[in-house]
């Protein structure tokens, strides 16, 4: 029995999407990452935070596409009873973690998207929504955006956030280092700027490694002798400095290298150019509609065998 007409169209439909995404593959994270040796960064040093939350206040504020949120809000304390997310609405939150060692005393954490050196969510986003500037930012395009949630996904730290609340035009929504209004122009991001405690230091990444690694040497007591995201998956833009140990304030345990670093050379050696990845899905089209086509002749045997008896 051939292939009808419909199935067909509906495999040569499929090789052509996904040959047309292929096409702009070249866009991907490999291409645009720079080698950012004066990129710009935040030092966080938790043992500074006190849970004001004014750098949630200062984000809601300069976000004017987040839904508006009262100053008085920020002052409520019971949101630290569990821990909590970014989401679409809250590019960026504080947790408090318990410190039995400093005299009871908590842990407030400041957490938002890291901006990773090689951020697997521009690798993974198909259609370029997602880029990664030149001084660190981790930039979102919404006009680009198909809504695939494949840097959902990626992303090693579960930022980018989906507004599945909105039916009709929903986006993507995660901390873009204030790129569009400051950080581009050489500002500190209004997280940075608002912290009473100057618990945030922004400047040029290399630099805050300088300062993060004194302080370490200098207060061996205070610090634990570890930068977090001077290495992690290749580097973030975010570097923190802790009194505890990372993984008890929910900060995953990762490597030297990035995703991207495994992932890209497979996918640049396949949608390298436009006809590989359609004689590709057409080769995996045809293996699928044979195997199809053997198990609908067996079935056809075993049905035969079955009436004769």
């Amino acid at each position: 029995m051939g292939i009808n007409r419909r199935d067909f169209i509906k495999q040569l439909a499929g090789i052509g999407g996904i040959a047309l995404f292929a096409k702009d593959a070249n866009v991907w994270a490999g291409e645009q990452t720079t080698t950012l040796r004066d990129s710009l960064g935040v030092l966080v040093d938790t043992t500074l935070c006190v849970g004001c939350r004014s750098c949630e206040k200062a984000c809601n504020q300069i976000n004017q596409e987040l839904p508006r949120k009262t100053p008085q809000s920020f002052n409520d304390n019971s949101v630290f009873d569990k821990r909590r997310r970014m989401t679409a609405d809250s590019y960026t939150v504080v947790n408090r973690y318990n410190n039995p060692g400093n005299s009871g005393n908590p842990v407030y954490v400041k957490f938002q998207c890291m901006h990773c050196a090689d951020p697997a969510c521009v690798s993974a986003c198909i259609v370029g929504a997602l880029t990664k500037e030149s001084n660190g930012a981790v930039k979102y395009d919404p006009w680009k955006c198909i809504g695939c949630r494949y840097c959902m996904v990626a992303c090693p730290f579960q930022v980018p956030a989906y507004e599945y609340n909105n039916a009709t035009t929903p986006q993507v929504g995660k901390c873009t280092f204030c790129f569009e209004k400051r950080t581009s122009k050489g500002k500190a991001p209004a997280c940075v700027q608002a912290c009473p405690m100057e618990v945030m230091t922004f400047g040029k990444k290399r630099e805050l490694i300088k300062i993060a690694k004194k302080r370490i040497e200098k207060y061996p007591d205070r610090y634990i002798p570890h930068l977090y995201g001077e290495h992690e998956l290749g580097g973030t833009s975010w570097l923190y400095l802790s009194s505890l140990s990372f993984e008890k304030i929910d900060f995953p345990k990762f490597g030297y290298i990035s995703p991207p670093s495994y992932t890209e050379p497979i996918q640049h050696a396949i949608f390298k150019h436009f006809i590989p990845p359609l004689t590709l899905f057409a080769v995996l089209g045809g293996f699928m509609w044979f195997l199809r086509q053997r198990k609908t002749e067996s079935k056809s045997v075993l049905n035969e065998e079955g009436q004769e008896k």
